[in-house]
């Protein structure tokens, strides 16, 4: 969605929102912006200062995908490439189960999916750190 500043052939001025800049030609080529004042459809989009953030209120969100791989980090332990025998020795009960993450090779990662061991493919890199 975007914002524009309008104005009539009558110098009246207002706002309004269109999908994209392409809607907003085909719409007014059609007559189908009218001045909020007085009507007219003879409306052209003036120009606009973008909001900028200020000094003070410039905050970058997370990503969604930095939260969960900050939630896995946080929360999991790094087993690295030892991640296949763990997930299967926690599966048939030899360990007990915690929450892991780490590496495995496309043929262990099969066959754990083939004898119903549960476990899901990151969607990041994990960060390799100690236990």
């Amino acid at each position: 969605m975007i914002k524009y500043s309008l104005k009539c052939d009558k110098d009246h001025q207002f706002e309004s929102w269109f999908q994209n800049a392409a809607a907003f030609d085909k719409l007014v080529q059609a007559g189908m912006v009218a001045c909020t004042d007085c009507g007219s459809a003879k409306v052209s989009k003036t120009l606009m200062a973008p909001a900028l953030p200020t000094k003070g209120n410039i905050t970058a969100p997370k990503a969604p995908l930095e939260k969960i791989k900050e939630q896995v980090e946080a929360n999991s332990d790094y087993v690295g490439l030892s991640f296949a025998q763990e997930a299967r020795d926690m599966h048939d009960g030899l360990i007990p189960e915690r929450s892991i993450y780490g590496q495995a090779n496309a043929q262990d990662a099969k066959k754990l999916i083939e004898d119903g061991v549960p476990v899901l493919p990151l969607p990041f890199v994990p960060t390799k750190k100690a236990n």
